[in-house]
């Protein structure tokens, strides 16, 4: 079955060249040029993936992923021209997946998809190196590689893809300190225009979402000028 992909994008030369790329690639694409579209379209047979234009003429990209991220935690993707840092921590900090500026390759666009879509989809196999489950008796969190899912009191966090990533570095070594640049290596290997603060945003993220769980907010530590660790 082929993946739906919502396009945001009023450029035209840039949405026909996506268009005709991603199609090319067997994805399925719904086009919408208005942030009035794109919500239109979510309200309709839902994608897999959104990739959302930061500027478009009635608003921005990011009110189409704060109205995704109030009821699903659907990956998406941010293309802008916009290449100052605060504007992808921005992205990032309101749970988007990646973040592409332009000019870019759509080949790369294309990629940067399908590895996302590879690390969400349930039931994934974990790397054999990545095989066992990191479980402490008495935890509230229960991670389980084979299915990519981290559970908090046996039901799944709603995490994004780097949400998850990064919350299961931690877990796989409770009470290691790992500094942001070890994070940044093992978590955003494949997003080498990414900074560190990108850690900071993503871990004042999870720590969101647990404490929405009743997870107490120290369960992940900050080791001033050395990192993150996670006592489990």
């Amino acid at each position: 079955m082929r993946k739906r992909i919502l396009l945001l994008e009023d450029e035209q030369a840039i949405a026909d060249t996506l268009l005709y790329v991603l199609r090319t690639d067997g994805f399925e694409v719904r086009h919408a040029r208005l942030v009035s579209e794109a919500l239109e379209a979510l309200h309709g047979e839902p994608p897999d993936l959104a990739i959302l234009d930061v500027g478009v003429p009635d608003g921005n990209g990011f009110d189409v992923c704060r109205a995704i991220r109030k009821t699903s935690d659907l990956p998406i993707v941010f293309l802008t021209a916009r290449s100052e840092e605060i504007d992808r921590i921005l992205g990032l900090e309101l749970g988007a997946d990646d973040y592409v500026s332009k000019p870019f390759s759509p080949r790369e666009v294309c990629a940067r998809v399908r590895a996302i879509l590879r690390r969400s989809a349930p039931g994934r196999a974990a790397a054999p190196a990545q095989a066992a489950a990191a479980t402490t008796e008495g935890s509230p969190l229960q991670l389980d590689e084979a299915s990519q899912r981290i559970r908090c009191g046996g039901l799944p966090l709603a995490l994004t893809r780097y949400e998850y990533l990064l919350l299961a570095t931690l877990m796989r070594r409770p009470q290691r300190i790992f500094s942001r640049r070890e994070l940044m290596d093992l978590v955003w290997g494949d997003a080498p225009d990414s900074s560190e603060r990108t850690v900071d945003a993503h871990v004042k993220l999870v720590r969101a979402k647990l404490r929405e769980r009743g997870v107490a907010a120290d369960l992940i530590q900050t080791h001033r000028n050395m990192g993150y660790s996670i006592q489990i």
